[in-house]
């Protein structure tokens, strides 16, 4: 499917719901059987498995950027994961571009956190995806703090206040040029936007 349609576009979602959609259980059991490739690019949101964008230089900068002590710092019990699983049951496991997780909520050998404290997507190609998808996913999983870098506008799209069965964040915030950034969820995440997207 392409990354360019929303899975809240309800078109797209009459049309999905003659489809079987998948759980988190199959996703894995698929994963295991070797039926996709080692290299494809793929998340599972909502029971559908979606093609994740390519990275520009610029995307992957940003991505090294924000998992980089020396520019950005969190506390000891934190844990900052790049592009790695998060389960979010029953029927989705996307993997954010940056995710901010509790060291004791990180994970095990059996297992993919299944909460963050925030949670950045870099955005170019897929901001719509971004936008309306996602934010709809992480709200409603109750992520507190959900962050798109958006590479067109040369801002920060600062979402808060998830509102789990709305499915949606009440308050949205816009930060660019010399705005700090200042984690409302984890302590010390604190940066000057442009020097992210510089």
């Amino acid at each position: 499917m392409s990354s360019g349609l929303s899975l809240t576009d309800p078109a797209l979602l009459a049309a999905l719901e003659r489809q079987r959609r998948l759980s988190v259980g199959d996703y894995h059991r698929m994963v295991s059987a070797g039926v996709f490739d080692e290299d494809e690019r793929l998340e599972l949101l909502e029971g559908v498995l979606v093609e994740r964008s390519p990275q520009s230089p610029r995307h992957a900068l940003a991505i090294t950027r924000l998992c980089d002590a020396r520019f950005t710092t969190v506390s000891p019990d934190c844990v900052v994961r790049a592009q790695l699983p998060l389960t979010l049951e029953p029927d989705s496991e996307p993997e954010p571009d940056v995710a901010v997780v509790r060291r004791s909520a990180s994970g095990d050998r059996n297992r993919h956190p299944s909460t963050a404290l925030a949670i950045f997507e870099v955005a170019g190609e897929s901001l719509r995806k971004d936008r309306l998808a996602k934010a709809a996913l992480y709200a409603r999983a109750g992520i507190p703090e959900y962050v798109i870098v958006n590479l067109s506008q040369d801002c920060l799209e600062v979402h808060r206040e998830p509102d789990s069965p709305a499915r949606r964040y009440r308050t949205v915030t816009t930060l660019t040029g010399s705005d700090r950034f200042e984690s409302s969820t984890v302590p010390g995440l604190v940066f000057v936007v442009a020097d992210l997207l510089s």
